[in-house]
C-alpha cells in the first residue's frame, strides 16, 4: 500500500469513495458538490488537501485535512476533516496508515501542535482504531446552521 497526495488522475476513483463516505453518513452528494469538493482538493492554497491510500493501483481510502494556526501556541494545528477506507480494504491498517502519514506530514511541516478529528458517536469500529492510536478527548462538539 502507498500513501500519497491526491492527483487529478485520482478524481474519478476519489468520487466513488467520497460518494460511499456520504452514504455511510446518510448524505447524498450531488454531482455539483463532488465537482466543487474535488476542485477544492486539487487547488493549491485552498485550505483543504487530501492524501490517498493506493493498493495495487486502486484507491482504497482517503483523508481530507487542513492546517491552521493554533491560538494556544502560536504554532500550527492540523485537522482531519474526512477519513474513509473502502469496506473491502478495512482491517488491513489502511485507516491507521492514512492517519500516521498525516501525522508525519504535520510533524515535518509545523512547529508542533496537534492533529485532531471527530467521528460519529455510533461509529464504534472507527473509534476502536482511534482509541489505539490517539487520545480520546473530553471536548463536546456543537454546530449551528448558517
Amino acid at each position: 500500500m502507498q500513501i500519497r497526495e491526491l492527483t487529478a488522475h485520482d478524481i474519478p476513483a476519489w468520487r466513488e469513495l467520497f460518494r460511499a463516505y456520504g452514504v455511510f453518513y446518510e448524505t447524498r452528494f450531488s454531482e455539483d458538490v463532488l465537482d466543487r469538493v474535488g476542485g477544492i482538493l486539487l487547488t493549491p492554497g485552498s485550505g483543504v488537501d487530501a492524501i490517498v491510500a493506493e493498493d495495487d493501483g486502486t484507491l482504497v481510502g482517503f483523508a481530507h485535512y487542513r492546517r491552521h494556526p493554533d491560538t494556544f501556541t502560536g504554532g500550527s494545528d492540523w485537522y482531519l476533516d474526512d477519513l474513509y477506507v473502502d469496506p473491502a480494504a478495512r482491517g488491513a491498517g489502511t485507516g491507521t496508515a492514512l492517519i500516521e502519514a498525516l501525522a508525519a506530514l504535520a510533524r515535518e511541516s509545523s512547529e508542533g501542535g496537534k492533529l485532531r478529528w471527530i467521528t460519529a458517536a455510533d461509529n464504534e469500529r472507527a473509534q476502536r482504531v482511534y482509541d489505539r492510536i490517539a487520545t480520546r478527548t473530553t471536548w463536546v462538539t456543537y454546530e449551528k446552521g448558517i
